[in-house]
């Protein structure tokens, strides 16, 4: 009994209560079988529910048609009686299917009504009709069925008899209204029955119909109230019940709507409730005891299944589909055992095709459902088939399975080439693209298994290349046992398959290779081994790809052998060395990059008064500079200029973050407006000369009085942190030079040419140096230092608020810079703040605001000051400052002091003529009533020859001269 051809069937003991729906010993697992249904599913529905709705819908069918005459009520099959042997060997369907017949005995059944006792050796058998093997094929009981024959004899027959047609019949309300609980075992019997008629029509006609609906539809509503009393309870269905009415009505109006084009009913025709019912009518052509048997009255059988087709809303299109389907699905829940089931497959896909091929010829489209079936249907045979040739090495890894191998292909190629022709136009050739994609998708899969099996296996001590050298040879015997086994049968479908194979397997091992690559930073001899044998399994692929496609014609084979991409192993040190260079100049960047999120530019310690990013950097660098120098290779000669030109980028990269601390623009205060002074009387200067000793002297100096001991040093945190980055760019210097230095002795080593080195870095920390001290200078003097220096010098008179305080902070904070920054950075450091002082005390002079006037007597002390700031500068360290340089930056400021000295006709002589040197440039301010004369511009640097410097020196000038020469002259406002 093992095959289709010798399976021998009798029928005696079939129609007993064992053969019911309940029994699972004859289901199929369609769940192991890893295979979707195309048609989703109806949640309210199950398949054992969906099994009986068909077998009603089918007896309804037989039952209804034109072919019986009125008087047989007892088979529902028209010509469809008893049949011999000899009837049943010729099914035409069989042999168009190329499946063999069945040499077995007539399917028979004792003539008895008493089924269910023993069998009599002389009782008689006669053969069963049909309709006998479709109850027994769909599992339905000889009580149920007895019922339903009851229920249809007095429903049905006396439609058809008035000349109703069976498409005309909703079958679940037919039934609600014929069966009584009586005919049922129990009350949960005939509750779950009726509750399942309830669930169909609302499959049918609300989740699933042929036509659009409305959900909020009247009907529907009512239809709901009826369903949910249904589900508590089993409701009265005699002529005067409510419920039933309300029911009958809600069915009508939802069956026989307006848009269907006849006076058919729609309840059974939606999508997928239609499908899935036909379905479960068409497996029945299958042994239900033996799966792989298909039985002998299948031409009788479908017969039978076609009446169902008016009721369905199924067409012979739609039919093919769906026996295709079963089929199939047939021979994957059989785990692949009966290949007659994948060959009848292949050929009812031919006739699908015809189908598809006939309505895409069709100026109008097909029924949307039939499109929406045969795509989802070729869809998960094309993807099941698939699943296992994007896999073949694993499935068939001992190159046995040739037939099933070659019914996979020729079940994918024949659903996607239907899909592919229907959608795309068929361009191209299909198989052979689809073969292609099956090969490299094996290939790389079995190339990943035997990659891990490798890692899993290794020792983890062990140099990755020692797996990469083992991965190499393995690559080159999987070749050749794919050139051996599965070649001869992909190429009846595909030009070049060991080419296609070859490449494939070539540019995997090239994606590990370079993987192993980008990680190795240097030249090992596990490296070379590594090059040694990629290089081997690059010839032998090489040489196997170039035999096939010599073996052919096809352009394809000559298109496959272009996509080897070599691994190029003679340009991989290179490849290799730019790689590491690049590594380490990124490195130096995340190292800035991090600097420039979390550096506080706090010194490491008072030995190394640097930030911790920057010793980082150095020591990053140094080391980039030995490694390079260790590398065996002489390619690296090649590559030096491009490492000296990376690191010199990052240095200045650092170099401009290192100097981005604002500008020195910020911290120097505005200039106030120009105002004349105020000419006090007698009594008010003596009253101001008694009240100054008290209440002026804070003011002028807030840290103290002159008598207090020394002041501390007044920088500020903020300022230390700029001298800081001072040290910074000296000691990025210094390294730049040591390494210089060290590429100098590796060119004379190898005698190479000598690299231009840090050109660009020295140039951008030198200018870098000039402006962070200047910022830092500006930022001490006239922040750090503002309450003593700009705000307390000369405030209200010169003879108490002298230099003398300002210069013990000036020498204290000289000393703290002196004690804080480098050798090297002294000396700028110290100008700058000499500079910026010089600035202030010009400012103090020139700009000081209404708190600040000067008589010519205060000429000598003011003087007396400036010379004691100089020498500050001249003493400060040992010769940080020339005195040259000293003397050169005080010119602007002494000539302003001379400038005191002078009486006041002599400025204001001094500067009208000064204006008229530079009256083209006299542009700046004009009084709004255009009387006023022209107020000069300030110009960049204050100095004797200056209008504007004279100018300002007139504003601040205490007598009455000044004072009236700038009210007639510019109108200027009196200081309040």
């Amino acid at each position: 009994m093992g095959t289709m051809g010798h399976h021998q069937r009798s029928r005696s003991a079939s129609g007993s209560p064992s053969a019911t729906r309940s029994s699972n010993a004859t289901e199929l697992d369609f769940a192991a079988a890893d295979l979707e249904c195309p048609f989703g599913g109806i949640d309210a529905l199950g398949a054992v529910e969906l099994r009986e709705t068909a077998y009603e819908i089918f007896f309804m069918s037989c039952r209804s048609s034109g072919g019986a005459s009125e008087g047989e009520v007892s088979s529902p099959v028209a010509g469809a009686g008893a049949r011999g042997g000899s009837a049943v060997m010729s099914s035409k369907v069989k042999k168009a299917l190329g499946l063999k017949p069945r040499r077995s005995a007539p399917t028979t059944v004792r003539t008895s009504s008493q089924n269910s006792g023993p069998v009599s050796p002389g009782r008689t058998r006669r053969p069963m009709t049909s309709a006998e093997i479709m109850r027994q094929q769909m599992r339905v009981t000889e009580q149920s069925d007895a019922r339903l024959r009851r229920t249809l004899m007095r429903a049905v027959v006396g439609q058809v008899q008035v000349g109703k047609r069976p498409d005309s019949i909703v079958l679940p309300l037919e039934l609600l209204r014929q069966l009584k609980p009586s005919e049922f075992t129990d009350g949960e019997e005939y509750h779950q029955w009726q509750f399942r008629q309830i669930k169909l029509l609302e499959a049918g006609l609300i989740l699933h119909p042929s036509l659009p609906l409305d959900r909020l539809h009247a009907a529907v509503l009512r239809f709901r109230e009826v369903m949910r009393a249904t589900e508590i309870r089993a409701i009265d269905t005699g002529k005067g019940s409510d419920a039933m009415r309300v029911l009958n009505n809600a069915v009508h109006a939802l069956a026989w709507r307006p848009g269907s084009g006849s006076d058919a009913c729609h309840w059974a025709d939606g999508y997928p409730l239609n499908v899935l019912l036909y379905v479960s009518l068409l497996q029945t052509v299958f042994d239900h005891r033996e799966h792989t048997v298909v039985l002998d009255e299948v031409d009788e059988l479908l017969e039978l299944i076609k009446k169902t087709w008016p009721i369905l809303g199924v067409g012979r299109a739609l039919h093919n589909v769906c026996f295709a389907w079963v089929f199939f699905q047939q021979y994957v829940v059989t785990e692949q055992a009966e290949p007659d089931l994948a060959s009848a497959t292949l050929a009812l896909l031919a006739d699908v095709a015809a189908d598809a091929k006939q309505g895409s010829r069709e100026s109008q489209s097909r029924d949307p459902v039939y499109t929406k079936v045969l795509l989802s249907v070729l869809g998960k045979m094309q993807e099941w088939a698939e699943k296992r040739l994007l896999d073949y090495h694993d499935r068939y890894e001992k190159g046995i399975g040739g037939t099933a191998m070659e019914i996979l292909l020729s079940l994918a190629l024949a659903a996607g080439k239907i899909v592919a022709d229907r959608e795309y136009a068929g361009t191209g050739n299909f198989a052979a693209d689809r073969v292609d994609y099956y090969i490299r998708c094996s290939m790389k899969n079995i190339f990943t298994k035997i990659l891990e099996n490798g890692m899993a296996e290794a020792d983890p001590a062990d140099d990755p290349g020692v797996v990469l050298t083992q991965l190499a040879r393995d690559a080159e015997q999987l070749a050749m046992f794919e050139r051996a086994n599965f070649s001869p049968l992909l190429r009846r479908l595909h030009p070049a398959p060991i080419a296609v194979a070859a490449v494939t397997l070539h540019g995997c091992f090239g994606v590990v290779l370079r993987e192993y690559l980008s990680k190795v930073t240097i030249l090992t001899e596990e490296l070379v081994r590594v090059l040694h044998s990629a290089n081997r399994l690059e010839k032998a692929l090489a040489q196997m790809t170039a035999e096939d496609a010599a073996d052919c014609d096809d352009d394809r084979a000559k298109a496959v052998v272009g996509d080897m991409e070599p691994y190029e192993v003679e340009s991989v040190v290179m490849g290799l060395l730019k790689a590491w260079m690049d590594d380490r100049l990124r490195i130096g960047s995340d190292c800035i990059l991090r600097a420039k999120e979390t550096e506080s530019w706090i010194p490491k310690s008072k030995e190394e008064p640097f930030p911790a990013s920057a010793i980082e950097l150095m020591r990053l660098s140094r080391a980039t500079i030995d490694e390079f120098s260790d590398i065996p290779a002489t390619a690296k000669d090649d590559v030096v200029q491009a490492l000296v030109d990376g690191l010199d980028s990052t240095f200045q990269d650092y170099i401009s973050f290192v100097a981005s601390c604002g500008s020195k623009q910020s911290y120097v205060p505005p200039l106030p407006a120009l105002t004349r002074c105020n000419q006090d009387s007698g009594f008010f200067r003596l009253w101001k000369k008694a009240a100054l000793p008290s209440c002026q002297a804070p003011e002028a100096n807030p840290r103290g009085s002159a008598s207090q001991h020394t002041p501390r040093p007044s920088i500020s945190r903020g300022t230390q942190r700029i001298y800081v980055r001072l040290n910074t760019l000296h000691y990025v210097l210094t390294h730049v030079q040591a390494i210089d230095e060290s590429l100098s002795s590796l060119s004379s080593a190898s005698g190479g040419n000598r690299v231009a080195a840090f050109d660009r870095t020295r140039a951008a920390a030198q200018s870098a140096v000039s402006r962070v001290a200047e910022v830092a200078a500006f930022r001490l003097i006239f922040l750090d230092s503002r309450h003593s220096f700009y705000q307390g010098l000369y405030v209200r008179n010169v003879v108490d608020t002298r230099i003398r305080p300002v210069l013990r902070a000036l020498k204290q904070n000289l000393s703290f810079l002196v004690s804080v920054l480098v050798d090297h950075a002294q000396p700028v450091a110290v100008r700058e703040v000499m500079k910026a002082s010089f600035q202030a005390f010009l400012m103090v002079l020139l700009a000081g605001g209404n708190d600040r006037s000067f008589t010519r007597a205060d000429h000598g002390m003011v003087e007396e000051d400036f010379r004691s700031l100089k020498r500050a500068f001249c003493t400060c360290g040992e010769g940080l400052v020339p005195e040259d340089v000293v003397v050169q930056e005080a010119e602007a400021a002494e000539g302003v002091v001379e400038l005191m000295a002078r009486p006041t006709e002599q400025l204001i002589a001094a500067f009208g003529a000064a204006t008229s040197e530079s009256i083209a440039g006299v542009r700046e301010y004009e009084d709004s009533d255009g009387g006023a004369t022209l107020v000069p511009p300030t110009a960049r640097q204050w100095g004797p020859a200056d209008p504007n410097t004279i100018l300002r020196v007139l504003c601040h000038r205490d007598d009455e001269a000044a004072n009236q020469f700038l009210k007639r002259t510019f109108q200027l406002a009196k200081r309040r």
